[in-house]
């Protein structure tokens, strides 16, 4: 074979090897573009696609659409929504159940809520009262009224925040773009309030989440109707007074503007009374901080203590006693040793140490975390409210740490006594004066509260110390750096005969009582009985004057004798 004939034959093989790799690679692209085709040649698939693009192009334009008008509606309409922890929605419920659009409603709740007033008046003293019947917007539904021309609607909803509790909120919509007409409705609706409970003082306590929350309110208690030693009553409130009139004067020299008051002393001698009648005379709210509470702790405490409005007095009743394990700069050290070592221990060890620190530890797991390190920086720390009055109370005076006392956080320090005879002798003038007449204090005193009530709140612990203790010679004053030994105090009398009516009237000119009211303080020894104590023997004969001052020595012997069985 020649040389040009196995030259083509080469050549012929090459192109043949090339055609093959070529017809080889071509189906593959062949049979995508193919597939491709088919798809879009489906009138079915061409039609989805056309619906989703025309879908979501709809779609978009009815969003924006509805964006555009929620915000021209929002351009007409001024929104409030109000929250029931709030004070101001107690505001505006209590201001629309007032409202006349109740008169035309046809759906409504039907409620005795008080919105935390006491609506009991003199003239309903002495028949069976009820609380008044009010009507507020249903839950769930929209109602339409009209404030000063202006179209107004009013929604209250309740959601449940988790599986135990509900939030329920009020909103309100005004037709209108000037904001100062919802301005308006509020101040209205707080004027309302206020005028409402101008003779109550609000108490606030914390809730299980740290919040300040609305309790109740209280009747301000006449500050004639304390019966304390000369010269108490009035060293507390003009001091209170004068703090609270003196806040550029504090700001000027850069002092913290708080004031702190500790009063310590007998139980049942007023002292809880003396603070609810300075914060009915100053028209400040309280706040009752529980430092005992499971759960507080330093941040906790932190926190609700700066939350405190400027204006409010902060309540710490029986700070001794606050802590389960007492009062300590910081958590016991041994808690931390308990602990790792009950891991060690054997499961049916009965060893009684065992027992008593797996007791011990129980008592600080359930009780509070609060130390006094926390406690200290809470009342005057960087982060401490200003323009806030603490009162802190303890019938245990010489429990306290000395830190807690010093001035800047306990600035005044005033003891509360046993009774003296002076005391006693002002208590049965309250109890027996006839009504219009001036009591012992020199002041005049509420027409008809008298007859309701007299002498001291018996609202403080009435237990008394075992030993009677020669209180006359102390001081009643401390500054931060003196301390004495407290006064004990004796428990409330045991009633041999109920309590007759209070409706029933006495028939005694006022210099019988005065005569009267000389014997009985006579009857009764100085500084042995709390006021509580002579107030619980006096309520036993409200209209029984004479029978009050006969039966007065028997009811001391029978106070001592019980006194000296239970030691």
């Amino acid at each position: 074979m020649s040389i040009p004939t196995i030259t083509a034959a080469i050549a012929n093989a090459t192109n043949g090897t090339a055609s093959i790799a070529a017809s080889n690679a071509k189906p593959s692209s062949v049979d995508f573009h193919t597939l491709v085709s088919t798809l879009l040649s489906a009138s079915a698939l061409r039609d989805w696609l056309k619906l989703f693009v025309v879908g979501g192009a709809l779609e978009t334009c009815r969003r924006y659409l509805f964006s555009w008008w929620d915000a021209i509606v929002q351009a007409f309409w001024i929104t409030a929504t109000f929250d029931a922890t709030d004070d101001a929605y107690r505001w505006v419920l209590y201001w629309l159940s007032r409202h006349p659009v109740w008169n035309e409603a046809r759906t409504f709740e039907v409620s005795t809520r008080t919105f935390g007033l006491d609506y009991t008046s003199d003239e309903d003293e002495g028949e069976t009262t009820s609380r008044p019947v009010s009507y507020l917007p249903s839950l769930e539904n929209t109602y339409s009224i009209w404030y000063k021309h202006f179209y107004t609607t009013v929604a209250r909803e309740e959601k449940a925040e988790n599986r135990w509790s509900k939030k329920e909120s009020l909103e309100l919509r005004i037709l209108a773009r000037d904001r100062s007409i919802l301005q308006s409705l509020l101040d209205e609706a707080r004027e309302a309030y206020k005028a409402a409970e101008k003779k109550h003082i609000s108490i606030y306590a914390a809730d299980i989440s740290g919040d300040w929350r609305f309790m109740t309110c209280r009747p301000k208690r006449p500050l004639s109707s304390d019966i304390l030693d000369p010269g108490i009553k009035e060293l507390l409130l003009n001091d209170a007074r004068d703090f609270l009139d003196s806040r550029k004067w504090y700001t000027d020299r850069g002092i913290p503007f708080r004031r702190g008051y500790l009063l310590y002393g007998a139980p049942g001698s007023g002292k809880t009374s003396m603070i609810q009648s300075i914060a009915g005379e100053l028209r400040l709210n309280v706040y009752i901080v529980t430092l005992s509470r499971i759960g507080m702790d330093d941040s906790s405490l932190n926190e609700l203590i700066s939350n405190m409005p400027q204006r409010c007095i902060a309540l710490l009743e029986d700070i001794d006693a606050a802590f389960t394990t007492g009062i300590k700069r910081d958590l016991p050290l041994d808690v931390t040793v308990k602990r790792s070592a009950r891991g060690k221990e054997d499961d049916d060890s009965d060893d009684e140490s065992n027992k008593k620190a797996r007791h011990d530890d129980k008592n600080v797991d359930t009780g509070s975390r609060v130390t006094l390190s926390g406690l200290l920086n809470a009342l005057d720390g960087i982060g401490a409210q200003e323009g806030r009055i603490l009162f802190a109370t303890t019938n245990n005076y010489k429990a306290l740490d000395p830190a807690l006392c010093r001035p800047g956080r306990m600035d005044l320090h005033v003891e509360f006594k046993l009774a003296s005879r002076h005391q006693a002798e002002s208590l049965y003038k309250c109890f027996y004066m006839p009504d219009g007449t001036d009591d012992t204090d020199g002041s005049r005193t509420d027409e008809g509260y008298r007859s309701r009530r007299g002498g001291v709140d018996n609202d403080e612990t009435d237990d008394e110390d075992d030993s009677v203790k020669n209180s006359e010679k102390k001081p009643l004053l401390r500054t931060s750096s003196s301390r004495t030994r407290r006064s004990s105090a004796s428990p409330p009398p045991s009633p041999s005969t109920l309590p007759n009516s209070h409706l029933s009237h006495h028939h005694l000119s006022r210099s019988e009582v005065l005569a009267l009211a000389a014997r009985f303080a006579d009857t009764i020894p100085e500084r042995e009985f709390s006021m509580a104590s002579l107030q619980g023997y006096l309520m036993i004969y409200k209209t029984r004057a004479r029978e009050a001052v006969e039966n007065a020595s028997e009811w001391v012997e029978k106070e001592r004798t019980a006194r000296k069985e239970r030691s």
